[in-house]
């Protein structure tokens, strides 16, 4: 969670309006790009970022490989401790206020270890990186989200435990599906609006990055993590 300097110093904004991209199988042969440096990253041709992302103490080794935005994963050996130790992912940047978005919608498609402790996870962040929007979309282990609970809420397609706190440089907004999916739809703008209308924790954010991957905590004796479809589209 307390990825916003490293993503701001590393993969600051620019302005992009996501395009739908569909799904991919996962790789026959070697990817086009694979990386194991801390703090990998590649660009796609549709405008999605790669990141390996490992940013947490206490880490293992873990490498990214990526045939598109789509069709990528990690092979992450963390220990078997606490505390957060990587969040690779893939993101679209939206760059538009919430009351100027007519839509913002994202499909997932994932193969995820039974073992472990992580979570597959959006994480939506503002432009200025005061406010981060994590939507589980499933989880393994000993892992939980911060602050306390708000309830439950049903909302973009899917029934969601509702957590408020904060990291300390930024407030968390976390809604945890409440039955585990490997895949889906999730339409982003109503659970944005929920925040600002109906709860009154934020005003007109402009949204900037979409991101979507795996907050892995442990995963000892090396895990696979694939995502075999991703996109995001919005207008």
């Amino acid at each position: 969670m307390a990825r916003s300097t490293l993503t701001r110093l590393l993969l600051a904004p620019t302005a992009a309006v996501a395009a739908l991209i569909g799904f991919a199988a996962a790789p026959a042969h070697a990817a086009i790009w694979t990386s194991s440096e801390q703090w990998g990253n590649y660009t796609t041709s549709d405008g999605y970022i790669l990141y390996n992302n490992i940013w947490g103490s206490g880490a293992g080794t873990q490498s990214i490989w990526a045939n598109s935005s789509g069709n990528w994963g990690v092979t992450a050996n963390h220990p078997n401790t606490g505390g957060i130790k990587s969040y690779p992912n893939a993101k679209k940047i939206v760059n538009k206020p919430i009351t100027s978005l007519s839509s913002l919608t994202s499909g997932y498609n994932v193969t995820v270890p039974s073992s472990g402790a992580y979570n597959t996870s959006y994480d939506i962040w503002d432009t200025d990186y005061d406010y981060e929007v994590m939507l589980w979309v499933n989880h393994n282990g000993a892992v939980g989200p911060l602050g306390t609970s708000q309830g439950t809420v049903t909302l973009g397609g899917h029934t969601w435990a509702v957590y408020k706190g904060d990291n300390g440089a930024n407030e968390v907004f976390s809604f945890l599906r409440t039955s585990d999916s490997t895949a889906g739809t999730v339409n982003i703008l109503p659970i944005l609006k929920w925040i600002k209308d109906t709860k009154g924790w934020w005003g007109n954010e402009t949204i900037g990055d979409v991101q979507f991957g795996y907050e892995i905590t442990s995963s000892s004796g090396g895990l696979n993590f694939t995502t075999n479809g991703f996109n995001v589209s919005s207008s």
